[in-house]
């Protein structure tokens, strides 16, 4: 995905998580559609692996991207519930999301694991989406930016090569789901943090989403931010309406 657009490019992702169905999939997608068609962002789509293959024949020849929402780090075998990377891949998959903070909380999953994971996907030519995002404790105590930098170090770790590759997503823990959002200012403050990381290591292109409560009613002050290269729109991903008010937010501010 990443090679195929210019740097920095403003980017919106659709999180759909474990929602939709057959019926509200393909009507949500005829909307987008159109909508979607020559935006000035890229904009894709993350959803439930069992739709996979619905999405893939209803977004044939559309500027909508498609991708997952896990991916297992491991290439094949007696991994039972799992999806490797080549399994995305042949259905067309430009990206997965790696390291949610759902996945970190409700499955466990360690900073570690989120680069295995990364590194996998990359091997099948997808791109991975770098999921990063403190607690709303974590927070009140001052350890943000602290947070944010122990979550990517096994990321930057793989090195500037594979992390050129790569799309990092800062979602807020207590932002996700719950109608609170980052001010535009509390939310570039960290992104500013991350893009210092990656300019450190010589990847000041890659792009920096936000995620948690994006709506299209404060996409465009966040967007407007120098160093928020887009969203990852988790339940506004669901609404034709509020995720094309996105989608042109977006635009609007490249």
């Amino acid at each position: 995905m990443s090679a195929s657009i210019a740097s920095r490019r403003k980017l919106v992702l659709g999180n759909w998580k474990m929602n939709g169905s057959l019926a509200a999939n393909a009507s949500l997608l005829e909307a987008l559609k159109p909508v979607c068609t020559g935006a000035v962002a890229q904009v894709g789509v993350a959803a439930p692996f069992p739709y996979l293959s619905q999405v893939q024949l209803a977004l044939a020849g559309s500027d909508i991207l498609w991708g997952a929402q896990d991916v297992s780090a491991q290439a094949s075998g007696a991994f039972t519930g799992e999806v490797s990377a080549a399994m995305l891949a042949e259905f067309g998959c430009r990206f997965v999301l790696v390291g949610h903070s759902e996945r970190r909380s409700l499955h466990a999953e360690t900073s570690e694991q989120v680069a295995a994971k990364a590194t996998a996907a990359q091997g099948a030519g997808l791109t991975p989406v770098v999921c990063v995002g403190e607690s709303l404790a974590e927070r009140e105590a001052g350890q943000t930016l602290a947070v944010i930098e122990a979550q990517l170090a096994p990321v930057l770790a793989l090195g500037a090569q594979a992390v050129a590759g790569m799309v990092i997503a800062y979602e807020p823990v207590w932002a996700i789901g719950t109608g609170r959002t980052a001010s535009p200012e509390q939310a570039q403050e960290v992104h500013a943090a991350i893009r210092a990381q990656l300019a450190a290591l010589g990847v000041p292109q890659v792009q920096v989403l936000y995620g948690g409560s994006v709506k299209s009613s404060n996409a465009a002050s966040l967007f407007a931010m120098a160093d928020i290269d887009g969203g990852l729109v988790g339940g506004a991903a669901l609404d034709a309406k509020d995720f094309a008010g996105i989608v042109e937010a977006a635009g609007q501010a490249a």
